[in-house]
């Protein structure tokens, strides 16, 4: 467990930050930029279960670990000398289980779903579009340096399962706001 007894430090007034293992980056670094916006999502899921409760409280909550784990596996490159906290295929297994126990209770689409709905749904939606950028800025990343591929495996998974998760909260589904293509022309 971390125990935080100084919540300020110093170190970052003149624009940079360390890592896990200790190496200093700019603090506009990608990937600083990469767990910062993992850190985002996990803010907005935490205003969305505001609005839930019973199973899918319990798997946003669940999620916020592991979003918490994500920043902690993005924030410490692999310098084959510590045992560092990694994302693992089992939290993605989890997330594809989920993905397909709620779609199968939902009816088919036959548009795109806009954001909005229920309250949860539509912070949802938003948690989604940032774990999208988020997903960008890790595949990024990995073009430049060493980044766990389980963890891009479970920021795509993550965004599907908020918008089944959105689409549950809305009423499954019922109360989607549906895309009109061509309507306001």
């Amino acid at each position: 467990m971390v125990k935080l007894t100084k919540i300020y430090t110093r170190g970052g007034d003149k624009g940079e930050t360390s890592l896990g293992g200790g190496k200093r980056v700019p603090k506009h670094d990608l990937r600083v930029a990469a767990y910062g916006t993992i850190d985002e999502a996990n803010a907005i899921i935490g205003i969305a279960r505001l609005h839930t409760d019973g199973t899918a409280d319990a798997i946003l909550r669940r999620i916020q670990d592991d979003l918490f784990d994500l920043g902690a596996d993005l924030a410490t490159p692999d310098s084959g000398k510590t045992e560092a906290l990694r994302i693992v295929a089992p939290q993605t297994g989890r997330l594809e289980e989920e993905i397909d126990a709620i779609n199968a209770t939902l009816a088919s689409l036959d548009s795109f779903v806009l954001p909005g709905g229920t309250p949860a749904a539509a912070h949802l939606h938003l948690a989604r579009t940032v774990v999208r950028r988020a997903e960008r800025e890790m595949t990024e990343l990995a073009e430049r340096e060493a980044v766990n591929p389980l963890a891009i495996h479970y920021a795509n998974r993550l965004s599907d399962l908020l918008f089944v998760l959105a689409r549950h909260l809305n009423e499954d589904g019922k109360r989607d706001v549906l895309w009109r293509p061509g309507a306001n022309r």
